[in-house]
């Protein structure tokens, strides 16, 4: 069976402890249980991402620099010694529905920030719509900004539906 991937993708931003990746694991859980594919990048920008628990032979592999592939019956983990672009990321994931793309507000993609607690208004210029909680009030958002409700994925999925990017 030929099958039409949407090759749909969107990205997340907001400060720590926003909310972002419940909001993208919640999505993605959905995505996967309609049977779309769905792939997910994050951004690690303090270079905190570790391949494998100390003293393993992928980590031991990784430490010598060179790039590693753990290849099983069920996944392939990659550990690249370099960064990727989302365009090497999109042709390594090969076929998908969905690419969520958490972080790297640089990004040109239609972005989805997550704030509970406080706006951050510098997220304003790279933000299309802004999912929140009750802890902010909507009117603090500007007009132009898409209104979301961080506790409704559907929503957002809709959203994804609507303003994604197609890849």
């Amino acid at each position: 069976m030929n099958k039409n991937y949407k090759k749909l993708a969107v990205a997340f931003s907001g400060p720590s402890n926003s909310g972002k990746t419940t909001l993208v694991v919640n999505v993605s859980n959905i995505l996967n249980q309609k049977g779309y594919k769905v792939c997910i990048v994050k951004h690690d920008p303090k270079d905190k991402a570790i391949f494998d628990r100390e003293g393993k032979d992928s980590d031991k592999f990784t430490k010598t620099g060179a790039n590693v592939a753990v290849v099983s019956p069920s996944r392939t983990t990659l550990f690249k010694q370099e960064t990727s672009t989302i365009d090497e990321m999109i042709e390594l994931f090969g076929d998908f529905d969905y690419l969520l793309v958490e972080g790297l507000k640089t990004l040109p993609l239609p972005r989805i920030s997550v704030f509970r607690n406080k706006l951050d208004e510098s997220y304003f210029p790279v933000t299309n719509a802004i999912a929140h909680d009750s802890t902010i009030s909507a009117d603090d958002i500007p007009n132009n900004i898409e209104k979301l409700d961080l506790n409704n994925p559907e929503e957002i999925i809709s959203w994804i539906e609507k303003n994604a990017k197609r890849v």
